[in-house]
């Protein structure tokens, strides 16, 4: 008993020092906002302002750049969510000779690391001059993440039951109204998964704007927070707290009025009964 009370204590001491690594910077990054003569060090302001978000929010470059980034991740994510949709319903409804197999490649293409794939990707954009295109560097971010779309989504639209859409064609649906009408509503706790997944790993993707974008007006957030590292180790730290305090803010709002459709689950074991 003693031996099991203290492997608890080991247990809750490693989540309590994980739990303060997430924090700390956290709690720097608010208190640090709010501080107009903000340092690396976690201290509680002498002064409360809102000039730091002010002084960001003044700045036209930086409005350009959120709206770039909006652009490039709220895209992608539409459609992403689509073309996932109309992949897997196949992949989920229908037997196909090269279905494991086809399967298995997107289940490894959704390991395959983007950085792997940059460089003949930047070659191409060259050859087609397609370089500094904000439309296409979302569809090429929409591409590298159709395999993990695919996937997911085929996995949740198989909980859904077939029975349900057989009840449908009996009355007359077609394929496509049962798959916009019956399916994609007892979806949404997927759509919205995918979409929300999508949409905050392109928020946050500075590699790839980085490559292909080069003219400064077209580049998104995840690129411009780097204004305010400065040269000879000079940083604006409370500037660039409000600018990451900004940052967040997209990410969180999608989340939250997503959060009824992700909490709903699949509850549809009775769904076919009677």
């Amino acid at each position: 008993m003693v031996k099991h009370g203290i492997q608890r204590k080991i247990q809750y001491g490693i989540l309590v020092f994980l739990g303060l690594c997430f924090l700390l910077p956290l709690l720097w990054i608010i208190l640090a906002s709010f501080d107009p003569n903000a340092q690396q060090g976690i201290k509680m302001p002498a002064t409360w302002t809102l000039q730091n978000f002010k002084d960001v929010l003044g700045d036209e470059s930086n409005l350009r750049s959120f709206g770039v980034g909006l652009i490039l991740s709220g895209g992608q994510a539409a459609l992403v969510v689509a073309v996932s949709v109309l992949a897997a319903y196949p992949l989920s409804r229908y037997e196909m000779r090269f279905k494991k197999s086809f399967l298995l490649s997107i289940l490894f293409m959704t390991a395959l690391p983007i950085t792997a794939v940059m460089v003949p990707v930047f070659q191409m954009f060259l050859f087609f001059k397609m370089q500094n295109s904000i439309i296409a560097t979302m569809l090429f971010l929409t591409a590298s993440s159709l395999p993990y779309g695919i996937w997911m989504m085929k996995n949740f639209m198989d909980s859904v039951p077939i029975d349900l859409e057989e009840s449908a064609w009996i009355d007359g649906a077609s394929v496509w109204r049962g798959l916009r009408s019956i399916v994609a509503p007892l979806m949404l706790p997927g759509i919205a998964t995918i979409a929300i997944f999508t949409f905050s790993g392109s928020w946050g993707n500075f590699f790839v704007p980085y490559i292909l974008l080069q003219t400064p007006e077209k580049l998104p957030a995840s690129v411009t927070i780097y204004q305010f590292f400065g040269s000879h180790g000079m940083v604006e730290y409370g500037r660039l707290a409000a600018f990451s305090m900004l940052y967040t803010m997209p990410s969180v709002v999608l989340y939250i009025f997503s959060q009824r459709y992700m909490s709903k689950g699949f509850s549809m074991g009775g769904a076919t009964k009677g």
